[in-house]
């Protein structure tokens, strides 16, 4: 069996505009993530780190 992807949420979400500032996931992510594959839920992740790198370079 395929091992688990943990979400990226570490439970204190600030959001700015659709973006959650902590864990870099949309809104729409962030609804939908139980209902995603693995697939979908690695390609969030990845984009989610992304979204991180850069506000913390902003």
């Amino acid at each position: 069996m395929a091992k688990k992807i943990d979400s990226p949420c570490i439970s204190a979400c600030r959001l700015q505009g659709e973006l959650c500032v902590d864990c870099g996931r949309t809104i729409d992510e962030i609804r939908r993530w139980k209902a995603m594959k693995r697939p979908e839920k690695i390609a969030t992740v990845k984009r989610a780190e992304q979204r991180v790198k850069k506000l913390s370079r902003d």
